[in-house]
């Protein structure tokens, strides 16, 4: 190959390309060999690299040692059969060389005529993927509403946060402002008050309400028709409301038809975030999770968490559009086409922050032409099926427990069942379990799960996280990865018990 690079021709291309599928390739054929959680230390790769840019250019053989060498050390292999993080962030074949295909057309989609299909396609996967969640037809685009691509959960909350607080203000006048409030339960993830911080709210009437174990940590009505109805009586003005189906820490699932009731009853906006949990709802049975959805103004689930769609893929449903784009939408001089003028196309510029956009729809269409909603409603529920025997693991080991289990000291630990074996019931593919100290010490046992959780982790073996359910520290196992398998879950099984043992009798 030319050692100088062309900035884009054919052949150089096709010779590059090739062996950057056959290097990927290799890597997913490879990707258990690597510890999953990256072994460095903060600052590594400055030491690796040079201080500025080469002046003459570098031969892609070199680059490749490079990456092998000192890129892929400092990775955390999201994709590793052996990660049980956070949760999972897909990839697959087809979202691959979706994404593959978005990048060599390269085209930036902001308006429909900017390049059509990629406004269409959008349009129809979204539809596509509502059915499939058997969503209201207020959210399909034949009506009032529709689906759009956004990058992440924390850019869609912050879209129709803002749609929200727009539709309020002109009501109530723009000094109204102060006066609006938002609510949430205390497990709604941390982007619902980033997104505040942006569109304006006052951090103190952002009301994220306490949750506890007798709901299983779902946001119960009760508490929120309280800070309602005291809100309204102190001349607060109730604007917003954050429903989650399947919270980041414990998958916790709020009751979305009583909140909407709730919401409905004074005029809010009701969001219903479903990142994690919403690709589940695709299967019948768990269909049932969302039942209330009808409610809602809005709704999110991220295809790129659990649906085979590589990261970027955030879908976001919306039942009036308009408030969308009268919130969001610019149309300067060099953007006035006679189509978009004409109101006979959409343009997503107006549903989203940036003007800018990839053609995301590629790789969602390709998975779900590739791999059909059978096979993906099998590959879900396979992982389902995964953590519910981790979970039977962890229930036979009496080293460890839930938060229900009635230990009044030490001597009393003794046969511990199923159902209360388990820090927070497991719907989907996360379980929450943490390991009991020889002596019940609630600080004692917050430092024995984080020691455990860093002894599991430092093995490069697996990879988990924590959170803090009702001020305990509690370890989070998340099955989600494209190449799990049960051989995988039972190998960090044995880490967990491995380590386990070593700290309770080192």
């Amino acid at each position: 190959m030319d050692r100088a690079l062309k900035p884009m021709d054919a052949e150089q291309l096709r010779e590059c390309g090739h062996k950057m599928v056959d290097f990927i390739a290799d890597y997913y054929k490879t990707i258990e060999n690597f510890p999953v959680l990256s072994q460095v230390q903060p600052g590594y790769l400055h030491k690796l690299l040079p201080d500025s840019a080469p002046t003459h250019p570098d031969s892609l053989e070199n680059l490749f040692d490079d990456i092998q060498t000192k890129i892929l050390p400092g990775v955390t292999h999201w994709q590793s059969p052996n990660y049980f993080a956070y949760y999972p962030s897909n990839s697959s074949v087809a979202g691959f060389m979706g994404e593959m295909l978005s990048a060599g057309l390269n085209i930036v989609g902001f308006s429909w005529i900017t390049s059509p299909a990629a406004t269409e396609l959008e349009t129809v996967v979204l539809d596509w993927l509502g059915k499939m969640l058997k969503l209201p037809e207020d959210f399909l685009s034949a009506g009032q509403g529709g689906g759009v691509i956004q990058g992440t959960a924390s850019e869609a909350i912050l879209v129709v946060l803002l749609a929200a607080r727009d539709k309020f203000l002109k009501k109530a006048g723009k000094n109204a402002l102060e006066k609006l409030v938002v609510y949430a339960s205390d497990q709604t993830h941390s982007a619902l008050q980033k997104a505040c911080q942006i569109a304006g709210i006052h951090p103190e009437n952002c009301r994220l309400l306490r949750t506890d174990s007798s709901t299983n940590y779902a946001l119960p009505p009760d508490v929120l028709n309280k800070a309602i109805s005291s809100d309204v009586s102190n001349g607060f003005i109730p604007f917003f409301l954050c429903a989650t189906v399947g919270t980041t820490s414990s998958t916790a699932i709020d009751p979305l038809s009583a909140l909407g009731r709730i919401a409905k009853s004074h005029g809010m906006w009701f969001h219903v975030d479903a990142a994690y949990a919403g690709s589940a709802c695709i299967c019948p049975e768990y269909r049932q999770y969302i039942d209330g959805v009808e409610e809602a103004d809005s709704f999110n689930m991220n295809a790129h968490k659990w649906l085979l769609t590589n990261f970027d893929c955030s879908a976001l449903w919306i039942k009036d559009r308009n408030a969308l784009i009268q919130s969001l939408s610019t149309n300067p001089e060099f953007l006035k086409n006679k189509a978009s003028e004409a109101n006979l196309v959409v343009d997503y510029k107006d549903w989203q922050i940036p003007l800018g956009r990839r053609f995301r729809s590629l790789k969602l269409w390709m998975v779900l032409r590739l791999y059909g909603v059978e096979n993906l409603q099998s590959y879900l529920r396979n992982h389902i099926n995964l953590a519910k025997h981790f979970e039977e693991l962890v229930a036979k080991d009496s080293r460890f427990e839930g938060i229900g289990i009635d230990s009044a000291g030490c001597s009393e630990i003794g046969k511990i069942y199923l159902r209360d074996n388990i820090v927070t019931p497991r719907i989907f593919s996360l379980v929450c379990f943490r390991l009991l100290p020889a002596c019940k010490d609630e600080a004692l046992a917050n430092k024995l799960n984080d020691d455990l959780l860093n002894a599991v982790n430092s093995t490069g073996k697996a990879f988990i996280s924590h959170t803090v359910l009702s001020g305990k520290y509690v370890l989070r196992f998340a099955v989600g990865a494209p190449l799990t398998e049960e051989k995988h879950v039972n190998a960090a099984w044995s880490v967990l018990q491995e380590k386990a043992s070593a700290l309770l009798d080192p």
